[in-house]
């Protein structure tokens, strides 16, 4: 299957992305499933619409726009929350349906033929650009050299909030950090498989992940490699049988929980 997956260059280029996002989702989408953020996450991955939107209405990359509308979504959320009392589900919704209706108008406000916006919606890892392969690894890699750099902060963020305040870590500086992180990595997996998609992505492998290990650090290591195994499993059905990438990643990874999730129950009951 490896033979077939990287005998063109789009497949190659597919199956290095397919790779280094598992590496992101590993890592942000454990933060977000152990923060609770998995609802924020859907905001502003529907937010960053109206970024790429923007993209087609000014002629430029269409994923620039939307990290902007995602990291200022983020930004916005933690510090309108932080300042009032709104609650974060209203906010999130909010920021949901602006983004979604100003990429509609931005889409329809561009001149000439409109952009088809399947890709954005549902994904495609099968048209991936080398240069987009170059951006995802560099993301890849700044993702995984602040997970290591601030694992210790990291996890006391996760959970025991209360505890790194009274230490003096500013967790402020902390969320706003994760936040930004999280929006960047979220835009550039939309690309992989879509706004619509993008959230099972981020958690399926992480609930995986989780029947094998309570360990904050081996749910990053475990979720990143079941991450790695179902996106190419789902490419390379997508490739055989002329499917939507999308669509059949998330496929691949719903079969492989559903799967697991049982016989883990059966070893874990033999073994008492």
């Amino acid at each position: 299957m490896i033979g077939v997956l990287i005998e063109y260059d789009f497949m190659r280029n597919a199956f290095y992305s397919a790779l280094l996002s598992s590496v992101i989702c590993g890592i942000i989408g454990t933060i977000i499933v152990e923060k609770k953020l998995v609802s924020m996450s859907g905001g502003i991955a529907h937010t960053s619409f109206g970024g790429i939107g923007l993209g087609f209405l000014l002629g430029i990359e269409p994923l620039i726009g939307g990290v902007g509308f995602a990291v200022s979504a983020a930004l916005g959320i933690a510090s309108i929350k932080r300042r009032t009392s709104t609650e974060a589900d209203t906010l999130i919704g909010m920021f949901w349906a602006v983004g979604m209706a100003l990429g509609v108008i931005f889409i329809a406000l561009t001149p000439g033929y409109p952009p088809d916006m399947t890709t954005y919606l549902f994904g495609d890892i099968l048209t991936v650009s080398s240069r987009f392969v170059k951006i995802l690894a560099l993301t890849a890699f700044m993702t995984v050299l602040l997970s290591i750099s601030l694992f210790r902060y990291l996890k006391g963020y996760l959970f025991d909030e209360e505890y790194l305040k009274i230490l003096g870590i500013n967790t402020t500086f902390m969320e706003y950090l994760l936040y930004i992180s999280i929006s960047v990595g979220i835009v550039f997996l939309i690309k992989v498989v879509g706004i619509v998609l993008s959230i099972a992505m981020l958690t399926i492998p992480i609930a995986t992940a989780k029947i094998f290990s309570r360990d904050l650090g081996r749910i990053m290591i475990y979720s990143t490699l079941i991450g790695s195994i179902t996106s190419i499993g789902g490419m390379w059905f997508s490739y055989m049988y002329n499917i939507p990438s999308g669509a059949s990643i998330i496929m691949v990874s719903i079969l492989v929980y559903a799967l697991t999730y049982p016989v883990s129950r059966i070893i874990s009951k033999k073994r008492v």
